[in-house]
């Protein structure tokens, strides 16, 4: 505990990009990552962790330019080089080839925790934000692929959200394309500039792609691959033809269209040449997800694959692929949706203090009752009962119970304001598992 010997007040506040988390805010995002949590484990992944400190050279040495700017990086105590995890899948990376021996192949896993970047704060986006993320690492098959995505879907409807789309692409289409146009060497700035198209629009994508490749027909050449054709199959056909044919990356595309087919899930799912994801390890599969009603927002959801980040770590290859939820800029959508259920407490009901002298009978209920599955708090003092009321008003609690000398339990809906008298614990709790 740290003290302080001034008279002077320290003002309380957080740095930008940071904030508190209240208890209605909290439940939440509890809430959200017990449902998401549930999801990923019905697809059979694992949870892992990581530290949240790493050898800077782990984290960067495959990332360069922005994402290099938005670390938080220091030397610690000890003069080694550190920074704050930036994402949970170049850890995981590492992770793996550390313990390679140690883990089962394909391993699938998730990770729900904290990352830090130091980019511009804006709605839905702070500083310090959860991530939640599934990876399936030792598979290059498409099976992996379509299961990453079928779970992501899986997982929104299981929150609540039902319309939205998953815009799918394949990076080796757009490299092979990117060949055959004779700009290769530019490949990374193209897919970073292409990757904006949402943000900052098709004027000044273009702008830029005529400075990079130094050709009106190759920047509207790129521009064309990018739109793309009015639906899966078309746009397809006119990437492959456009790449110089087809090969092992459309192949990928049409096994995992096949598999949407299949499962009866292909109207969530579109195929849209413009997303290329900005991250250097992606090589394969990428993804977006958007939704219908708050495209403003911007991507909820996205991922690929990367069969080549493990490698940075072991000589062995170890092909991979996986998806994340920002937990954060998905709250800010169901609010603003309207979806998000808030609430003050867990709890279904208060226990209402009279007096002091009747708290061992108060405890003694409580404790039934929570052995009956029923979220119950005593009230610690016999405050008045406005009081009482308020406090349950704040935390959102739906039932009062007094409770006499005897034991005997009286319920009160808080809402409705009608009361049941003389029950049993058994019967209080059917009552309010009932409501």
């Amino acid at each position: 505990m740290f003290f302080t010997m001034s008279n002077e007040i320290i003002q309380p506040r957080v740095l930008k990009g940071f904030r508190d988390s209240l208890p209605e805010a909290e439940i939440l995002r509890a809430d959200l990552i017990e449902t998401i949590t549930k999801t990923y484990r019905s697809f059979g992944f694992v949870p892992i962790d990581t530290p949240v400190l790493e050898y800077t050279e782990i984290l960067l040495r495959k990332s360069e330019g922005e994402t290099e700017k938005q670390v938080f990086r220091f030397t610690d105590n000890g003069g080694r080089d550190v920074a704050m995890r930036f994402d949970l899948t170049v850890p995981f990376a590492r992770f793996t080839a550390e313990h390679k021996s140690e883990i089962y192949f394909p391993f699938k896993r998730y990770h729900i925790a904290k990352v830090w970047r130091g980019e511009k704060p804006q709605a839905g986006r702070y500083r310090e934000f959860y991530q939640c993320d599934i990876d399936t690492v030792g598979s290059d098959s498409a099976a992996s692929d379509f299961e990453i995505l079928s779970a992501i879907k899986a997982t929104l409807e299981a929150i609540g959200i039902q319309k939205f789309k998953i815009h799918i692409n394949h990076r080796g289409v757009f490299n092979r394309f990117l060949g055959a146009l004779g700009v290769s060497e530019k490949s990374e700035d193209i897919l970073r500039c292409v990757d904006k198209i949402a943000k900052v629009g098709k004027d000044e994508v273009k702008s830029e792609l005529l400075s990079l490749t130094g050709g009106e027909e190759k920047a509207e050449s790129i521009l064309k691959y990018i739109a793309g054709g009015a639906d899966f199959d078309a746009t397809l056909s006119l990437i492959e033809n456009m790449a110089g044919g087809e090969d092992s990356d459309t192949k990928r595309l049409r096994e995992i269209r096949a598999m949407f087919d299949a499962a009866g899930i292909s109207g969530a799912f579109v195929l849209n040449p413009s997303i290329t994801r900005g991250l250097d390890y992606y090589t394969g599969i990428v993804f977006e997800t958007f939704l219908d009603e708050l495209p403003s927002i911007g991507s909820v959801c996205s991922g690929g694959r990367y069969d080549n980040l493990a490698g940075l770590y072991t000589k062995e290859k170890i092909s991979g692929v996986g998806g994340s939820i920002g937990l954060d800029r998905l709250i800010a959508a169901l609010s603003q949706l309207g979806l998000a259920q808030k609430k003050g407490s867990y709890l279904d009901a208060e226990i209402f203090c009279a007096s002091l002298e009747n708290l061992p009978s108060m405890q003694k209920a409580a404790t039934a009752l929570r052995a009956l599955g029923v979220n119950v708090e005593v009230f610690p003092e016999p405050k008045k009962m406005a009081q009482q009321y308020a406090l349950c008003e704040a935390k959102k609690i739906p039932w009062g119970i007094f409770v006499s000398e005897s034991g005997a339990i009286s319920l009160k809906n808080l809402e409705t304001r009608d009361q049941s008298e003389n029950l049993s614990a058994e019967e209080a709790a059917k009552i309010i598992k009932n409501r």
